[in-house]
């Protein structure tokens, strides 16, 4: 088994440590609590101690240890990929993809999913208690960065005594996670698969999390990101961050395909402000359940970790020079209609592997539903990724 760095085997807890908030005791699921005497030193310059980590994990752990997958979630996905979400009761993210049988074959494969640091589904964030205040955190909380984000998971393969992963894989800012994964780690990693992302956020990325991060923090009820010491919530301001970040994860084809034009229960328009229109119905809905589910200053904290992601800057700003001598085997992915992760920056990860003859694959899957495609039934994205992995798997020397 891994060990800290003082050479102390990380313990599991079964109960939640005092950094919870009260609403996690409803999150089912496994918890650990990690950096209790080593702290882990965020890019902030703030060394952060006593980090619980909310995961899951499906299927087994085979006997050396060699047939682990981690998988990365995005900006508002969680550790619940494969199963009913506790708080939705929708299957889970990727129950398409990850499963018996399925292209990530849980008969197979060890599949772990952790919550993100600055989460809000079981993982140490802002709107948990911090310590020293008996306070939830707030905007005290230090700003985190992917970067950070893949120390702390570090740590969980640590605990889970796993020296190298079968497998990283990812989407979106997951995929921001698969390549820090690649690049910090590599010796770790034996393939990564990053779908649909970049190695730096985009000026307009950053633009449209502004609008939503604007639009949180215009709501009265925000109180400068104390709310929950006032028993307040900013589900309006929410709201309409996740209506605006949704029209990015689709396509026009996608949303003419299945809106159009037409009217929301009505025959005619009514020359007023309700949702005259199918679509203006759909992303009020997609705006009210979402924040039911997801804290207003996690949105804040992990759009900003997005923003900040920059692999080349850390590296004299040339990209390659984060994958040198690397060992990994990498197939990189996107879609075709993806016009928030466009191919082209995916592209420029593949050329940054080509620089330094690593082992790469590229595909660029044919798809109209933009950006989301990646989390929907796409069989040729499915057929191309279980290829890879059967590949990787057969030189892993992993069973069938």
């Amino acid at each position: 088994m891994r060990r800290n760095e003082e050479g102390r085997t990380l313990e599991m807890t079964t109960t939640l440590n005092e950094n919870a908030a009260n609403q996690d005791t409803e999150i089912p699921g496994l918890r650990v609590q990690l950096a209790q005497d080593e702290p882990v030193r965020l890019d902030c310059g703030v060394n952060l101690k006593d980090i619980t980590v909310a995961y899951q994990t499906y299927g087994q752990l085979n006997e050396n240890k060699s047939n682990a997958v981690l998988i990365c979630h995005a900006l508002t996905g969680d550790q619940f990929v494969a199963e009913t979400h506790p708080m939705t009761g929708k299957p889970g993210w990727w129950s398409e993809l990850v499963g018996s049988g399925k292209t990530i074959d849980t008969e197979r494969y060890f599949v772990i999913c952790s919550n993100i640091l600055s989460g809000c589904m079981g993982t140490t964030g802002p709107k948990d208690i911090n310590p020293e205040t008996g306070k939830a955190w707030g905007l005290n909380f230090p700003v985190t960065t992917v970067a950070d984000m893949v120390r702390v998971q570090a740590r969980l393969i640590d605990h889970l005594g796993i020296d190298q992963l079968f497998a990283v894989l990812g989407g979106s800012m997951g995929g921001m996670q698969v390549l820090e994964w690649a690049a910090k780690y590599s010796e770790r990693v034996f393939a990564a698969v990053p779908i649909a992302t970049a190695a730096r956020h985009s000026a307009q990325n950053i633009a449209f999390h502004e609008v939503g991060r604007q639009a949180i923090m215009a709501d009265p009820d925000w109180c400068g990101g104390d709310y929950p010491s006032q028993d307040k919530h900013p589900h309006r301001g929410l709201a309409v961050a996740r209506m605006a970040a949704h029209i990015t994860y689709l396509s026009q084809s996608a949303l003419h395909r299945k809106f159009g034009r037409k009217l929301q229960e009505r025959d005619a328009i009514s020359y007023g402000f309700d949702a005259d229109f199918q679509v203006e119905s759909y992303l009020r809905h997609q705006g009210i359940t979402f924040v039911d589910r997801f804290d207003a200053n996690s949105y804040l904290y992990t759009t900003r970790a997005m923003d900040y992601f920059d692999l080349g800057g850390d590296y004299e700003g040339v990209l390659a020079n984060a994958f040198r001598g690397t060992q990994t085997r990498f197939c990189v992915f996107s879609f075709t209609s993806d016009w928030l992760f466009p191919t082209e920056g995916n592209r420029e990860i593949v050329h940054a592997l080509n620089a330094v003859a690593a082992n790469v694959s590229f595909a660029e899957i044919e798809s109209d539903k933009g950006h989301d495609a990646f989390l929907l039934k796409e069989p040729e994205f499915f057929r191309v990724l279980g290829g890879f992995l059967e590949g990787a798997a057969e030189l892993r020397g992993l069973p069938k």
